[in-house]
């Protein structure tokens, strides 16, 4: 349930930016909050035509991750559109002490967050409002927004899918191997984690401290990403395992991806212009279990998050989403 008492104060970044801490019930590491974002402040140039005019856009963050992509706001704001982004329980500015970072068991509970940052906005159910409503997804929220849209069918217009996680790094033939040890792993120890695996790379492609061009918060979005728990992977898995089986989504959606991944273990100059978290041809492929309308880009020289690419990869990533927007919005 969302406490209704509880309003916008300015937010982390600044800028006219505001947040709203939603109240939802308690699961075993106690009270569980969501935190919906907005872009408050006019856009910091003249409007253009208003290709998303009466567009309300929630973006949803990855995996070990939070929200702090304002230039992905502004892109929207100038063309006429309402941002807000939800930094889901247990992440970012929803991270309480004594909770394990990230941790659920079943993707689904993830509905109750969302539903309280829709009807937050005026797209909660039954409530009635003439904007469309996008959908945007990133990673690990690409998955959660895509399988929501599945059981939603009729409440948001477009699907918008930054890198989404569809299928597992290791491929459907690996996930299908690897499902039955896992789901052993969870009746013997649902949160004892698992080795920790990365090394950071993504990280060094990204952040100014390691040569990248961004600066967040590394204790929301850590060098090496959150513990992975076999409870949670398995939640993982059998969201992987609903994709597989056709989705039948009606309507359109984009999926953005990296033209190529690269896995080293140590560190390669090109990794500043690949994935280097999931793998890009085992997400393409699955793009066609999503649904009827599916557009797919793939970028040239994109990292995981493409809209935190270099420059030139991302100025033709928004390129892409604008020609996009201008067809389906």
């Amino acid at each position: 349930m969302v406490d209704s008492l509880q309003g916008w104060v300015p937010d982390v970044l600044g800028g006219g930016y505001q947040q709203r801490t939603l109240h939802l019930d308690q699961d075993d590491e106690g009270q569980v909050v969501t935190t919906l974002v907005r872009a408050a402040a006019p856009a910091p140039w003249p409007r253009l035509r208003g290709t998303a005019r009466l567009t309300d856009v929630v973006y949803v963050h990855g995996w070990s991750d939070y929200f702090f992509q304002k230039e992905l706001a502004d892109f929207w704001r100038e063309r006429g559109a309402r941002f807000y982004a939800v930094d889901l329980r247990k992440y970012g500015r929803s991270l309480r002490e004594g909770q394990t970072p990230g941790y659920i068991e079943d993707l689904t509970v993830y509905d109750a967050d969302i539903e309280a940052a829709l009807a937050a906005i005026g797209h909660g159910a039954g409530q009635k409002t003439s904007r469309k409503l996008v959908l945007m997804g990133h990673s690990t929220g690409g998955l959660v927004l895509t399988l929501w849209a599945a059981r939603h069918p009729n409440r948001a217009s477009s699907l918008i899918l930054n890198s989404p996680w569809l299928e597992l790094q290791t491929r459907e033939i690996g996930r299908i191997a690897f499902a039955p040890m896992n789901t052993t792993l969870v009746r013997l120890g649902r949160k004892t984690a698992y080795p920790q695996i990365d090394k950071g790379m993504y990280t060094r492609s990204l952040h100014k401290h390691f040569g990248g061009e961004w600066e967040y918060d590394m204790e929301w979005k850590p060098e090496q990403s959150f513990a992975i728990y076999p409870g949670w992977l398995n939640a993982i898995i059998r969201g992987h395992q609903s994709v597989a089986r056709g989705l039948g989504l009606t309507i359109p959606v984009l999926i953005m991806l990296s033209k190529r991944s690269v896995f080293r273990t140590t560190w390669d100059e090109s990794m500043r212009h690949s994935d280097t978290v999931l793998s890009v041809e085992g997400v393409a492929n699955r793009a066609k279990d999503v649904g009827e309308c599916v557009t797919l880009v793939r970028l040239t020289g994109a990292l995981h998050d493409v809209f935190l690419s270099e420059k030139l990869v991302r100025d033709h990533a928004y390129q892409q989403l604008d020609r996009w927007i201008r067809s389906y919005l």
